[in-house]
């Protein structure tokens, strides 16, 4: 148990960094390809953070995914 712990303590710590805004409208499509938006990128974290063995894991995991943000707070993804 003390590694599921871990790993919600892991991503507490990355949810204070990227504040997440309420539910939104959804914005008419243009020609731009679609992007990920900050809800679809916290479901991705907590998914791996489910599948995750321990901290370490959940890490490496959000690290090889392109979900652990930047030093300007932007995960790889949303790039």
């Amino acid at each position: 148990m003390s590694g599921s712990l871990d790993v919600r303590k892991f991503l507490w710590q990355q949810e204070e960094s990227v504040s997440r805004p309420g539910p939104a409208v959804p914005a008419q499509r243009s020609g731009e390809p679609s992007r990920i938006s900050a809800e679809q990128v916290h479901r991705a974290r907590m998914a791996v953070a489910r599948g995750a063995l321990d901290a370490e894991d959940c890490r490496a995991l959000l690290e090889m995914l392109g979900l652990v943000p930047d030093a300007e707070g932007v995960p790889p993804v949303r790039r």
